[in-house]
């Protein structure tokens, strides 16, 4: 079957999915996510899946990554396990508010939404929109409607819950949430999750993301978070994904800033057989700023592709993305950015790079940073490089007694190190060195202190 014929295929699998669930994925969601379903099944049906022919997915054949005999996960199950067991492998110092996706279904022992004093509202997403609907509904789905992705549409139509975070005007979180998506199932399993982070005016929230997969099965997930950050917000999120080499694991991220709101995010992807991350921002008000940085490790025949899109529609805002790369073995990556500036969008500062390193002649890297621009009074620049360790430093090294396994390990830390360098949680910083550290020596082939005993 050629991959047209995949791509239909699978187009018509998942639709037909969803009219055979279609009772247990409606059952429990509210009346306007279900009209958001209905219309983005629609939506789905009409831009089908992308293939390599859709330059955004040129690296990373979507239909390829979509194949599988994967069970799909509409009714929720009861599945016990040890919190405390998953949370020791993380980031045990860092004291946050803790919320955890059990395949794509919000986990909580007690109430599924928690309001605090100064106004903020964290929980399950499906509560929310039963509580709270006129937050849900003024901004669910906002986001997905303008980008052509029908990866997200296909999280609209069959995501149940996920986390739902709501920061009212003039409002600061006390500490940092850390929300912990776990993938855990007797069998092979595929989960739809969709997060929604509305920040109010000058607000300001820190979120901390852990992917993991607690057994050994295949999983394909799709995720979608979209972030509205009104003017004057601040907003810092962090990822981590550690999840095994059977794991595929679609992320979709939109953010919306308005006028002087600031947003950082850092992704750390340590391990997963085949990633895949999606980062669509829009600089809506001026003066708003965009920081972007990822570092992936890859090795074997691991995939990590990233892919950024960053839009200027005002004047005056600030974007700057940085991506660094480290391939091992017969690993693949990918990444491609594009910068947006419109026309209106005067005195605009973008910056994009993206460098690499192969460790091996048979590792490959596909890297395509792009700018587009149609205003005058502008500073952006982008750049990509691809090599190997660099050989003069390796010599010094050695020359003072080092040897070469050292040598070139440090050599890694110090490039990985201009990542790990830009997390401003002091905790976090230093617990994601020594992941850091520990997968590039070899010794990260799973989750760190984790009892499982999946790959």
């Amino acid at each position: 079957m050629n991959q047209i014929d995949i791509k239909t295929d699978l187009t018509d699998r998942y639709i037909q999915l969803f009219n055979t669930f279609k009772k247990d994925i409606t059952r429990d969601s509210s009346l306007f996510i279900n009209q958001k379903r209905e219309e983005a099944l629609e939506k789905f049906a009409q831009t089908r899946l992308p293939d390599s022919k859709n330059e955004n997915y040129k690296y990373t054949s979507i239909p390829h990554f979509l194949r599988g005999d994967y069970t799909p996960y509409f009714v929720l199950r009861k599945i016990d396990f040890n919190l405390q067991d998953i949370f020791a492998c993380d980031v045990p110092r860092l004291n946050t508010h803790l919320e955890v996706v059990l395949n794509g279904f919000y986990y909580g022992l007690k109430e599924p939404l928690k309001k605090y004093e100064n106004g903020v509202i964290m929980g399950s997403l499906k509560a929310a929109a039963r509580e709270y609907p006129e937050i849900v509904e003024k901004y669910y789905g906002r986001c997905i409607d303008t980008p052509v992705d029908s990866l997200a549409t296909l999280n609209t139509v069959f995501a149940q819950d996920g986390i739902f975070v709501y920061v009212p005007d003039g409002a600061v979180m006390d500490k940092s949430l850390q929300i912990i998506n776990l993938l855990m199932s007797d069998d092979n399993l595929m989960v739809h999750y969709h997060n929604l982070i509305v920040l109010g005016k000058n607000s300001r929230a820190t979120v901390v993301v852990c992917d993991h997969t607690l057994s050994p099965h295949r999983f394909l997930a799709n995720s979608v978070s979209e972030v509205f950050a009104d003017q004057g917000a601040n907003f810092d999120l962090y990822k981590i994904q550690n999840e095994h080499d059977d794991a595929k694991h679609i992320t979709n991220v939109f953010v919306s800033q308005q006028a002087d709101s600031n947003m950082s995010a850092n992704t750390i992807s340590l391990h997963g057989g085949l990633i895949r991350n999606n980062f669509y921002v829009n600089l809506e008000g001026k003066g708003a700023g965009n920081v972007l940085n990822g570092l992936f490790i890859a090795d074997k025949k691991q995939h990590l592709d990233n892919f950024t899109y960053v839009e200027h529609a005002v004047p005056d805002c600030s974007s700057n993305q940085l991506y660094k790369g480290i391939l091992d073995n017969a690993a693949t990556g990918a990444f491609t950015g594009k910068i947006l500036v419109r026309k209106d969008a005067q005195r605009t500062s973008a910056y994009q790079r993206n460098n690499n390193i192969l460790l091996t002649d048979e590792a490959r890297m596909n890297t395509k940073p792009q700018l587009e621009i149609y205003a005058d009074d502008v500073k952006c620049s982008h750049g990509a490089t691809v090599g190997q360790l660099d050989e003069e430093a390796l010599f010094y090294l050695r020359a003072r007694g080092i040897n070469e396994r050292e040598a070139r390990l440090l050599l890694m830390y110090a490039f990985a190190h201009e990542i790990i360098g830009k997390i401003t949680v002091s905790p976090l910083k230093e617990r994601i060195g020594e992941l850091v550290n520990r997968r590039l020596r070899g010794e990260l082939s799973r989750c760190y202190t984790c009892a499982m005993k999946c790959k």
